[in-house]
């Protein structure tokens, strides 16, 4: 497994990448990391947990249907992480 570190800046760099109006799954994080399917889904549940506490932090937002999360309230099902709105 990825250290923490390697999926923050995974994260980051990926939410970076698509811009101020795209979001991305976490799975592409986790594909990005380790492209084995086996591999990368049992990853899911640390980069969930990594991708809050960068929401937390005002460096991503993480989003529900559409609609920007609280990060310090608990989400469950689809998440989709993306750049802060200014």
């Amino acid at each position: 497994m990825p250290d923490t570190e390697k999926i923050r800046q995974t994260i980051l760099e990926l939410v970076e990448a698509g811009g101020p109006k795209k979001t991305i799954c976490p799975s592409e994080v986790a594909k990005a990391l380790e492209p084995e399917e086996d591999k990368w889904r049992r990853n899911l549940k640390t980069i969930r947990r990594e991708a809050f506490n960068l929401a937390r932090e005002g460096q991503i937002i993480v989003r529900r249907k559409g609609k920007i999360q609280n990060p310090f309230d608990e989400i469950k099902g689809v998440i989709r992480l993306g750049q802060p709105e200014n």
